[in-house]
Parts: C-alpha cells; sequence; structure tokens
C-alpha cells in the first residue's frame, strides 16, 4: 500500500465534491489492509485499487469505508461528515403512512436480490449519466448475499418488482448501497418498511454514505466520521 500523486484521476471523479488537483492517495495491493480513515482526502477519498473480494469488503464496511467506481478504477470512501439514519428518527409522512396502513405495495425481504441490484444497475436516473455498478460490483454484492451478509428490500406491485434497495447488514449496523424505483413512492415504500423492520431487529444505525434530499426528508443527517467510526465500534461485534 503506497501513496500516490492523483491529478490525472481528478477529472473521473464526478460523483462526490471535487478532490483538490494535487493530493497523496493509497494504492492498495492484494495485501487486506485499509491506510486509517483519517487519512482520507476533505472530500472522503481515502485509496484506490485493491479489489472487491468478500474479505475486503467486509473489512472495509467494518473500518466505515465503502468503494465506489469510476471508470476502471475502484475508488474507497470514508467521508466526513457522514449521513446516516437513526431508525427511531425515521419520519413518515402522512401520505406514506397512508400507503403503509393498507399495504399499498406487496413488502418482501431478500426474495430476489439479483433483480433488485439488476434494476439498481440499470434504472435512469436524472442527471447521472452511468452507474457505479459496474458487472464486477454485481457480482462481489451478491457473493455477499450468498454468504449472507448483503441484503435486499423490495416493493412489488401486482406481481411486477417495482421498487427496492440493497446493502450490507453487519451486527446492528446496515450499510445502505442502492435504491431504485418504477413508480411512484415504491423505493420510499420499501425503505420505511425495512427500517421499521431493522428496528425490530435490533438494528440502530443506517448508514446512508453522502446526502441526499430524498433520505433526508426520510429522517437522515449529518454526524462527524469521529462519531460514526465509534458507533460501528460499538454496534458490530
Amino acid at each position: 500500500m503506497t501513496p500516490l500523486r492523483t491529478e490525472a484521476l481528478a477529472p473521473r471523479l464526478k460523483s462526490f465534491p471535487a478532490p483538490s488537483l494535487i493530493m497523496s492517495l493509497f494504492i492498495l495491493n492484494s495485501e487486506l489492509v485499509f491506510p486509517p480513515v483519517q487519512l482520507s482526502e476533505p472530500d472522503g477519498l481515502l485509496a484506490i485499487g485493491g479489489d472487491l473480494s468478500t474479505q475486503r469488503l467486509l473489512l472495509a464496511y467494518r473500518q466505515g469505508i465503502f468503494p465506489w467506481y469510476e471508470g476502471q478504477h475502484i475508488l474507497w470512501w470514508c467521508p466526513d461528515p457522514r449521513f446516516v439514519l437513526f431508525p427511531e428518527e425515521l419520519k413518515e409522512s402522512k401520505s406514506m403512512k397512508q400507503l403503509l396502513r393498507r399495504n399499498a405495495f406487496d413488502f418482501r425481504i431478500n426474495t430476489a436480490f439479483r433483480e433488485v441490484i439488476n434494476n439498481c444497475k440499470t434504472i435512469s436516473r436524472r442527471g447521472q449519466e452511468s452507474t457505479w455498478i459496474t458487472d464486477e460490483v454485481r457480482a462481489a454484492y451478491t457473493r455477499l448475499h450468498e454468504a449472507g451478509y448483503a441484503h435486499c428490500a423490495e416493493a412489488w406491485l401486482d406481481g411486477e418488482l417495482v421498487g427496492g434497495l440493497y446493502g450490507i447488514r453487519l451486527g446492528k449496523v446496515f450499510f445502505g448501497e442502492s435504491m431504485f424505483s418504477k413508480t411512484s413512492n415504491a423505493s420510499k415504500y420499501a425503505f420505511i418498511a425495512y427500517v421499521q423492520q431493522l428496528r425490530k431487529e435490533g438494528v440502530e444505525l443506517i448508514d446512508c454514505q453522502v446526502y441526499t434530499e430524498h433520505l433526508e426528508s426520510l429522517g437522515a443527517k449529518m454526524i462527524s466520521r469521529e462519531r460514526f467510526i465509534g458507533l460501528l465500534d460499538q454496534l458490530i461485534e
């Protein structure tokens, strides 16, 4: 693991705040180790390279690090502050409460993981030309699902999967990765129903990674990276 000057990489980093043009970045090799998250760049970028093996991904999540592809590069991030949701602070609008009360969608868990991640990979998103979910990412998280770490929540309507999300569950933490919706309120319905279920199962923290207005409306907020890492130490055995 060695530092790298990454001026040439800067134009690729469009999914997060623009990094400084000159910075030091760690290159990962086959060794299963990450640099301390406190060495991240101001935008949260920590390292490049390595692989998406199950062992490396689990090590990353336990340390508050997550991967994000740009082009052919695996980039590893640990932003400060961190966007999270505490399940007890979940916000449900009056309209969503009504949808949940009348079971507007058929809510399911872990019945169609491959379909969920495929939809997250291919769904068209406003203001986003491409997806970070490559074929390699899809294969890696499918392996995590088969190993019991990656989970999905689904919203079905008339026998069709119309919304959902997937992420990683470690101890009392759920790390959200991506969601999709094919019809109005489907992903929000799946998210709220899943947060309610996770809370019943003892989950105390949901990692939303980076800010979105959508998740803020559901109760997510920023906390310091220091506090986030401290919570991981407490909640992941």
